[in-house]
């Protein structure tokens, strides 16, 4: 989606050829993990950038990592490598002085060597999306992103085209009371903020990091200041052997041909958003690992027998969904069976052992089916399992679908509500354990008892409309919230 995309190549047009890689910031640049053609064109991300509500996607995306297409090739088991450090250009082999001739300073190159993007989202990269599965490579060092040393005249135009954005953007819409401002302030708050964050300059790629006022031909803010107005951009005035910026011009026509670049303060805040999502995303994976792990699980069984040893698979061990999808994949590629017309669909009924494994009783085989219809039916007819996890455990395995925790209020004797907790057992809580933390906690009376019907299950009960205090001590205990089912049947006593 638009909103996602951190970084981009300019001069993106519709249709056009695009690999997306994971966010890392300079100089390492991530492999790509999706190609696709561009939804939109550069000017719409552009808008993005500058801070407007634009929605929609960027990239419909052909081939991913990890997918259907992925999976049915040699090498859906291999690792997303490391991100590779961008070079200079002389530690780059055979990179040509004509690289830096593509694009006017200030933009980012779109394309170097055979087509490699330089930016970190979306590239101009062309990897191709085929059957093989072999996961894409990032270009060769000739062909990545190489950074150089921009000349005193390249910083010089960087620093210009950084006022022209300013006075496209923030300068625009400030007041006239704001005025004066000193030179200082100035260039610190409107200057600064706007230069390129990527420039081409005569020898090549570089970055932000160059484009400082001592690098120019300028040498010091004050005599770039005074070029300036001497273009007519903006208005002077010296005042005790200080600068002070008196007034500026965007309706200058350098300003109305200038076009937008990113600029330092939009991808400096697009990272700060990255790297706020991924703190997030690292908290919420400690979280997980104080979890009990539950794992759904499941075994050949009846119909789907014959089909686990046409697959060449052990037909005593247990196998999770994803497995169960590899084995499926790999088996009906194997023996050609996806259909022609319609590769969504399966022709079931050109294999026995596939035919039998997702036939119902007293159903005729189905010539063809939806793939994933085909594995539903697949893991229908096998034997359910499930495995629980806890940190510092062993895992326990037991036949039969995972059931999920029932905290139920109802009224019992003397028309009072009390809170019954059962189905706890396969998450390795006790419930003498459980009981006791919820008499603390609520401060109210809590029992224990033989669940009506299962003797060998308990049911906790304590006193009183409990539900949140009870799930929360569930939850703090390391049970996923899904596998929480609460329900309040008091008020439908009452009536």
């Amino acid at each position: 989606m638009i909103p996602g995309v951190v970084q981009h190549s300019p001069f993106l047009h519709p249709n056009q050829l695009v690999s997306i890689t994971q966010y890392h910031s300079y100089p390492k640049l991530g492999p790509p993990l999706a190609v696709g053609r561009m939804a939109v064109s550069n000017d719409v991300l552009n808008r993005s950038d500058r801070g407007d509500d634009v929605k929609g996607k960027a990239v419909h995306v052909l081939h991913t990592w990890k997918d259907h297409l992925w999976d049915m090739g040699n090498g859906r088991k291999m690792d997303v490598p490391a991100p590779r450090e961008v070079v200079e250009r002389e530690q780059a082999e055979g990179a040509t002085e004509n690289d830096a001739k593509q694009q006017p300073v200030g933009g980012i190159q779109e394309q170097i060597e055979d087509g490699t993007g330089a930016e970190d989202i979306l590239g101009g990269t062309q990897p191709e999306a085929s059957g093989s599965g072999t996961q894409t490579q990032p270009a060769t060092d000739a062909a990545r992103p190489v950074m150089t040393t921009l000349t005193p005249e390249d910083v010089s135009h960087c620093l210009r085209s950084a006022l022209l954005q300013a006075l496209q953007t923030t300068l625009k819409s400030l007041p006239p009371p704001s005025f004066p401002i000193p030179a200082s302030t100035f260039w610190s708050t409107y200057i600064l903020p706007s230069r390129p964050a990527y420039a081409l300059g005569t020898n090549g790629l570089s970055d932000s990091n160059q484009i400082d006022i001592k690098h120019s031909t300028h040498k010091t803010v004050k005599t770039f200041l005074k070029a300036m107005a001497k273009e007519g951009l903006l208005k002077l005035k010296e005042s005790k052997g200080d600068v002070l910026v008196t007034a500026v011009y965007p309706a200058h026509p350098a300003v109305g041909s200038h076009r937008p670049h990113r600029t330092v303060q939009s991808v400096g805040a697009q990272r700060e958003k990255a790297e706020e999502r991924e703190r997030k995303e690292k908290e919420a994976e400690e979280k997980k690992k104080g979890e009990i792990q539950v794992i759904e699980l499941w075994k050949p069984h009846g119909s789907t027998v014959a089909w686990f040893v046409a697959a060449g698979k052990d037909t005593s061990s247990l196998y999770t969904m994803p497995d169960i999808r590899e084995i499926f994949n790999t088996y009906v590629s194997s023996k050609k069976l996806i259909n022609v017309q319609e590769q969504q669909y399966i022709n079931v009924g050109e294999d026995p052992a596939l035919a039998s494994a997702v036939s119902a009783k007293n159903e005729d085989i189905p010539e063809f089916m939806k793939r994933e219809e085909t594995l539903k039916r697949i893991r229908d007819h096998m034997q359910p399992w499930h495995e629980t996890r806890v940190v510092g455990s062993d895992a326990v395995r037991k036949k039969g679908h995972v059931r999920p925790i029932f905290v139920t209020v109802k009224i019992r004797q003397g028309r009072k509500a009390a809170t019954l907790i059962s189905g706890f057992e396969p998450y390795l809580l006790q419930a003498e354990e459980l009981a006791e933390e919820l008499r603390k906690l609520c401060a109210s009376a809590t029992s224990v008892t033989p669940l009506p019907g299962k003797s060998s299950d308990l049911e906790v009960m304590v006193q009183g409309k409990q539900i949140k205090a009870v799930t929360d001590l569930l939850i703090s205990k390391g049970v996923p919230k899904k596998w929480i089912e609460v329900a309040d049947l008091s008020d439908a006593k009452k009536k």
